[in-house]
This record gives C-alpha cells, structure tokens and sequence, in this order.
C-alpha cells in the first residue's frame, strides 16, 4: 500500500481522536471579532494605537506577568496575552493566558466541507460579492467583514522562507502538511487540551511540570479562520521552532482550570513585520529574541518525528 495514504490516514484517525472527546457546534460562528488570529501571520501589522498604553509598555516592570496584567488593566484584546519568552518556559512560572473557548471543528462536522465540494467554492476576494450572496450574509455585516479579513489574508504574499496555504478541507490541509513533512519519518497531530472547561477569558496559569520539548524535524501549523465553513490556515518556514508540550494549572480561584498546553517558540524573528503584536506585547524587535506563544484548542500543530520518538 502507498506509504502516503498510510500517513493520510493515521493523520485522520488522529483528527478524529482529538474531537471526539470534546463539545462540537453544528456550525462555527462568524464574527468580525473573532477575524484577527495574532497568531497565524508573521507579517501581520497590527499596531497598540492607545498612546498611555504604548508609554507604559516602554517603563513597565520586566515581569511577564505584571506587563501583561498591565495590558489587561487596559482592556486590550485578550487574545494577544498567549505570547511569552523562551526563559519564562520553566518550573513554577506564573503567565496569564488567554484561552478561547473553542473547540475544532470535526472532520465529519456539516461545517467541514468535503475536499470535492469546498475545491467547487470559489476562494477569493474578486468572488467575494458572489460568496456573501451565496451565503446570505449582507455587505457590511460583521460576516461579511470577517470572511473579506479571511480572504485578504489567504492571498497576502509569504514571509521569507515561508510556505503557507489556506486550506478549505481536512483533505488540502493533510496534502499540504504530508508534502512539507518527511513521509519517511512519522507525522504526529498535536494540540492544546483542556482538561477542564476554560473560562474563556484571561487567567494566570502556573506550570506545574518541567516544559517537555518535542524534538521535530518540521513543523506545520495550521489556525482555523473565521468562514462559513472549516478553513486552516497553515504555514511552514524554514527557520528555526521549537515545540513544547507544557502541563498548566489555572490559580484563579474557585476556577481550577488545568490545561496541557502546546507552545511554540519561533527562533528567529528577523523576517517578522516590525508592527507586529507580538514585539509590542514582548517589547522586542525582529531578529533581537525567539517569540513564543500557546495554540488554543482550535489550533494545532503537525511535526516530522522520528518513528522511535515519543510524544
């Protein structure tokens, strides 16, 4: 048998593990708000326009935690309180996170268009008059405005060493990853877990086990986008990541979140757009320190492992 469909199929049969277990909506909900993923464009630029908070950026204490409670103090959005720095990946450490409450969307999901039906949509911004038609959402309206912010960012040119494609089905999404990735070696689904519901909001984890790093050859992360149905934005550069599972206990009280958590850490940044949230989150520059940052549920990762390897 073809060692490609053998890998496909493993790779499905994970997908179908990761949700099987959890709460899965019938559809995904669009929204404008949910249009800005700070995690899945390196070039993205995506200013703080808040003056006082960009000064305090720039005199705050150096403590992760007090900078990012700081920010939280000025209602920014929550989502961009995943970003952290490789030596706050230890023991003990106290991080606020946010993790959304959302779960990914199944394989077998009526928002998971087989690869026949979703390759017969078109997937453009030239079509995008056609699409809002076709699925009844008026010009203006926060879907519409999240499905242009989709598109535009599906055809937005890739950084420097980087290969990416919006996938519109579990099938492009495995070709693209199985075509990256060393069919040789073994090809491993990770994700972020909740072990208890999340509160969907921001929380100060504590991690309560030493980091454990997965020692992948490649790695291809893929980021569900806001869409009538399931698309994955997924990308692969050819610099330096490292992945880390990380075990987290939520210290709100009363609210004993525990999450096992998938963290990534880009090594060189250099490439990046210098507007990019995270150096204002970090107070970095491309190129000056690896960025980090935690996958919510909805998102995940795909790695080359070596086939003794264990994760």
């Amino acid at each position: 048998m073809d060692t490609s469909r053998l890998v496909y199929g493993s790779l499905l049969i994970q997908l179908l593990i990761i949700v099987q277990g959890i709460h899965l909506s019938c559809a995904r909900e669009i929204d404008s708000k949910q249009s800005t993923d700070v995690l899945r464009l390196h070039s993205m630029d995506h200013e703080i326009e808040d003056p006082q908070v960009e000064e305090e950026l720039h005199t705050h204490s150096d403590s992760a935690s007090s900078h990012m409670m700081m920010m939280m103090h000025h209602n920014m959005d929550p989502s961009t309180i995943v970003f952290f720095q490789l030596e706050d990946l230890k023991l003990g450490q106290k991080i606020p996170i946010f993790f959304p409450d959302r779960d990914l969307p199944s394989p077998s999901s009526p928002s998971s268009l087989p690869k026949s039906v979703a390759d017969s949509i078109p997937f453009s911004l030239k079509h995008l008059p056609y699409l809002l038609q076709r699925f009844s959402f008026s010009k203006g309206s926060p879907q519409a405005i999240a499905m242009e912010n989709t598109l535009r960012e599906c055809e937005t040119d890739p950084i420097q060493g980087e290969t990416k494609l919006c996938a519109t089905s579990y099938e492009s999404m495995l070709d693209f990853a199985t075509k990256i990735l060393d069919s040789e070696n073994e090809i491993k689904l990770l994700s972020t877990v909740y072990l208890t519901k999340p509160n969907n909001g921001v929380q100060e984890y504590t991690i309560i086990e030493d980091p454990f790093p997965i020692q992948a050859q490649k790695m291809v992360a893929c980021h569900t986008m806001p869409y009538p149905y399931t698309v994955f934005y997924c990308h692969y550069q050819r610099s330096e990541s490292r992945v880390f599972k990380v075990s987290l206990n939520g210290d709100e009280e009363g609210n004993n979140n525990r999450v096992e958590a998938l963290a990534v850490c880009h090594m060189d940044t250099s490439q990046w757009n210098p507007n990019h949230i995270s150096f204002q989150v970090l107070r970095t520059k491309p190129g000056e320190s690896p960025v980090c940052h935690f996958f919510p549920a909805d998102n995940f990762v795909l790695v080359s492992v070596p086939s003794a390897s264990s994760i």
